[in-house]
């Protein structure tokens, strides 16, 4: 049996390409099954195979754990009993008898062979998957084997991948036979079926297909830096060019087109919009809402957001066919673009400068000429006039210096006190609402003021009541 045993293993490894180790690995596991149909089904068996000899040899075992949690005597042993067999055995350490040889009979020898091949199988399609992946192939080519349930399996060589019907491009009607091109979008090894899942919609494929038709991207003299898609429609990509002499924009769409028409052509007729990456943000949002002409925009950084002008004849334009044209700039840009009139935004600056003038006037006790110096010098917080270095406010030539440190003195008791009330009300918040994610003690505070003083009181919340409210409050923004 020993001689044989070795025999089957060395030709199953070379066969199937895979390491004795792994055969080995699965012949102790047939024979674990085996012997277990033979003795007691609940039963833990474990059998050890000598490498070099082929013997084998049996074991039962037992899991010791604490003695109140002894679930299936067949499998788990209390510490207690354990320690009287073994004296130094601890917890999740293993008690161990060896078994007698086992006349395994046809069924069990037929299970065994079951276990073996099974184990085969699944170790020989790791190698194969292992082997792609240290190809680091990201782009999958290959042909439509069959379709299920509206999904494709993609026969690439020795490979099976699995394209999702949600990842295919819309209307797009693949038939067995077909040669597919996609982006290796993840690798499942739970699978039972083909592992590598593939996309044609992420944004990743389509930087992939100009990186074969544009040469310049391999040699590093240009770069991908973004990409956003509607899969079918359109799609839009930032440039870089990292030699001065090489036009990013020009580059990628070839002469007369045809490098980007080989993109589009793979892309069932997706247009594509190819946009001069730029590490300024304002100036990147501008190439990527194109072909709509920007007249100004305001960077918010702590919302990363973008309020951005357009004249009502470029607003549809910068909006798109149902808003694709300001979607796609915002998901390339990663920053979100809030799209205006002037005359929208000029309403929006005044309902602003007007809410910070009464804050000053009422905060800080002051008039409205003062205010409006301290808008106009660019103050929108009450922070920031507390904070502000001295030398910055005594060049506002309205202001003397008296009246600088009078103004600093009544913003940084202001704060005080906020801080003193908001102590106050911390004082009966629980420690589940401070501690939430994106909570700071000042916005918790603020809710205690509203009887919100645990997570579940938030929790609680009328969410659609609140979208109301602050859709309500932002009305006279652009009312008429």
């Amino acid at each position: 049996m020993s001689r044989e045993m070795l025999m089957l293993v060395d030709a199953l490894a070379r066969e199937k390409n895979v390491d004795k180790n792994t055969v080995f690995a699965a012949l102790e596991l047939a024979l674990a099954s085996a012997t277990k149909k033979r003795i007691n089904d609940e039963a833990d068996v474990r059998v050890e195979i000598d490498r070099n000899s082929g013997e084998f040899e049996a074991f039962r075992r037992w899991l010791v754990v604490p003695d109140d949690m002894v679930e299936n005597e067949e499998q788990q042993i209390g510490l207690t009993d354990a320690q009287a067999q073994v004296a130094d055995v601890q917890l999740e350490d293993y008690i161990e008898e060896g078994l007698e040889p086992v006349d395994f009979g046809r069924i069990g020898a037929q299970a065994a062979k079951q276990v073996i091949l099974q184990k085969i199988r699944d170790a020989e399609r790791e190698q194969i998957l292992n082997d792609f992946l240290e190809r680091k192939e990201h782009l999958v080519t290959g042909t439509v084997k069959r379709m299920e349930r509206g999904s494709a399996i993609i026969e690439a060589g020795r490979i099976e991948a699995l394209l999702p019907r949600d990842q295919m491009i819309p209307k797009e009607n693949l038939r067995p036979g077909d040669r597919v091109r996609a982006w290796l979008m993840k690798i499942d090894r739970a699978a039972r079926g083909p592992q590598l899942i593939l996309s044609r919609t992420a944004p990743e494929f389509i930087m992939k297909l100009f990186e074969l038709e544009v040469p310049e991207i391999e040699d590093g003299l240009l770069e991908i830096k973004a990409a956003a898609r509607d899969p079918g429609m359109r799609a839009k990509i930032a440039v870089k060019s990292n030699d001065p002499r090489v036009d990013p924009i020009g580059t990628c769409v070839g002469m007369r087109g045809s490098r980007v028409t080989a993109v589009t052509n793979e892309l069932a007729g997706e247009r594509v919009d190819i946009v001069l990456w730029s590490a300024d943000p304002a100036q990147l949002v501008i190439g990527a809402l194109a072909p709509a002409d920007v007249s100004s925009i305001v960077v918010d950084e702590d919302k990363h957001a973008m309020d951005v002008v357009v004249d009502e004849a470029n607003l549809a334009i910068a909006i798109g066919r149902g808003g694709q044209n300001v979607r796609l700039a915002s998901e390339l840009t990663g920053w979100t673009i809030n799209l205006m009139t002037v005359q929208e935004s000029t309403q929006k600056h005044e309902a602003e400068a007007h809410q910070i003038r009464s804050l000053f006037m009422e905060r800080l006790d002051v008039d409205q000429e003062v205010a409006d110096i301290l808008i106009q010098e660019g103050f929108s917080t009450i922070e920031e006039i507390a904070y502000v270095p001295l030398s910055e406010m005594l060049e506002i030539d309205a202001f003397d210096e008296a009246t600088v440190n009078e103004l600093r003195d009544r913003a940084r008791n202001v704060l005080l006190t906020e801080a003193i009330v908001d102590e106050e009300q911390l004082e009966n918040v629980s420690d589940d609402l401070v501690n939430l994610e994106g909570m700071d003690k000042h916005l918790a505070a603020q809710l205690a003021r509203q009887n919100v003083r645990s997570r579940d009181d938030l929790a609680d919340l009328a969410v659609e009541r609140a979208r109301n409210l602050i859709t309500t409050a932002r009305a006279h923004w652009f009312a008429e």
